[in-house]
């Protein structure tokens, strides 16, 4: 019986990643200054978004929402998108790409329901 219980949450966490790279790409799409090398590079880089978030989380306390926790959040969202390119080859955004695709990611993230990594 566990074992059906970890494997829902894997595939739960895949759909997630999945969802959050499509998230991502649209984002890149819309914003000048922040674009990807591929399909790859969306996966990586949403699961990298995903740690840097989870990292923000357990060591600032602010969820790294664009709006969700108002200017601060989105201030958060603009570093972690902007802080990703360090860490993900074919990720390139610059610091106005970054923000410019806060307020992009913030939009979209309001428009789509349910929860990304």
């Amino acid at each position: 019986m566990s074992d059906s219980k970890n494997n829902t949450g894997i595939f739960d966490l895949i759909i997630k990643i999945i969802v959050s790279a499509v998230v991502l790409g649209i984002t890149a799409f819309f914003t000048p200054g922040f674009s990807t090398s591929g399909i790859g590079t969306l996966i990586v880089a949403a699961i990298v978004i995903g740690i840097l978030n989870w990292l923000t989380v357990k060591i600032v306390g602010v969820n790294a929402s664009p709006f969700g926790a108002g200017a601060v959040g989105f201030v958060v969202t603009a570093v972690v998108l902007y802080l990703t390119r360090y860490f993900v080859d074919g990720y390139n955004i610059t610091i106005v790409g970054a923000i410019i695709g806060a307020l992009v990611l913030g939009i979209v993230d309001a428009v789509l329901p349910g929860k990304r990594v």
